[in-house]
């Protein structure tokens, strides 16, 4: 019996290890975490690449401060800009992705969570019923189910690292 739990315990950290390396490959390469990352392609699929500071914090599902720093370290960077949503009214603003923004996805290979995703979908409805009622048990035997998570898998996650 332990050995089946030291399996499971052997294959989740091959999970966390494999998002840790693939996080930290993405942040040393290219210099954004995925966060970010996620942050840009959610712009770049948007209706003239824009957005709220809302529709991103929805959309990635983490609190209003992690996505305010998200936003911030990528202005720094020139990968998006802030635009005022009224002439004259910087309390409201759209966040538009620039050509930099747009340029450095267009280097970046497809991530971990890509792949997945595509397996995914191939697999029969049953089975994502199964996936998700075990995952979601961990979740709930880890005590864990109250945490922020955005819908990215990242282990360098603004809300670890601000």
């Amino acid at each position: 019996m332990e050995n089946n739990y030291s399996n499971l315990l052997i294959d989740i950290r091959k999970i966390i290890r494999s998002i840790n390396l693939e996080s930290k490959r993405i942040e040393k390469e290219y210099g954004v975490s995925i966060p970010q990352l996620l942050t840009l392609n959610y712009l770049k699929s948007k209706l003239e690449y824009k957005a709220t500071p809302t529709e991103i914090k929805n959309f990635l599902n983490l609190n209003a401060s992690t996505v305010t720093g998200i936003v911030q370290r990528l202005e720094k960077k020139g990968f998006l800009a802030r635009l005022p949503k009224m002439q004259g009214d910087k309390r409201v603003s759209h966040i538009v992705i620039t050509s930099n923004g747009a340029s450095l996805l267009d280097q970046i290979p497809p991530l971990m969570q890509e792949k997945l995703m595509k397996k995914l979908a191939k697999l029969p409805p049953d089975k994502i019923n199964q996936l998700n009622e075990a995952i979601h048990m961990l979740v709930e035997i880890m005590d864990i189910d109250k945490i922020d998570a955005a819908p990215m898998l990242a282990i360098n996650d603004p809300i670890v690292k601000q």
